[in-house]
């Protein structure tokens, strides 16, 4: 069983930026950030992989970029222009035990992930 510890969410000003942080207790092919609000349902944000490839969602418009340190099994979300829109719980998601795969791990449903952290809520004020 793989655990994953979020952190870093918090209250900002639209416009203002954050950095979420997801530690695994292991190893993962896939890791990523997902997002979801009261009544919404679970979307992902972004991607990446044990050998560098990122996915991101079409919503993150280059706002967004995904960091991951492979020694560390620590996963990194950098938030950029913040927006109300942006509110969500933010959950880091893991998958795959494999060194590699032939296509990029997807933001586009949850197949790819069997572990999930407990969620970093943030919260953007307009």
């Amino acid at each position: 069983q793989v655990h994953l510890v979020e952190s870093g969410g918090a209250s900002v000003d639209a416009g203002q930026s954050l950095r979420l942080t997801c530690i695994a207790s292991e190893y993962t092919y896939c890791t990523a950030w997902f997002r979801q609000g009261p009544g919404k349902e679970r979307e992902g944000v972004a991607a990446m992989d044990s050998d560098g490839r990122t996915s991101y969602a079409d919503f993150v418009k280059g706002r967004f970029t995904v960091v991951r340190d492979n020694d560390k099994n620590t996963l990194y979300l950098q938030m950029t222009n913040l927006t109300p829109d942006d509110i969500d719980v933010y959950y880091c998601a893991g998958g795959g035990q494999e060194q590699s795969w032939s296509r990029n791990c997807s933001v586009v449903g949850d197949s790819d992930y069997n572990y999930w952290g407990q969620g970093t809520q943030v919260t953007v004020s307009s």
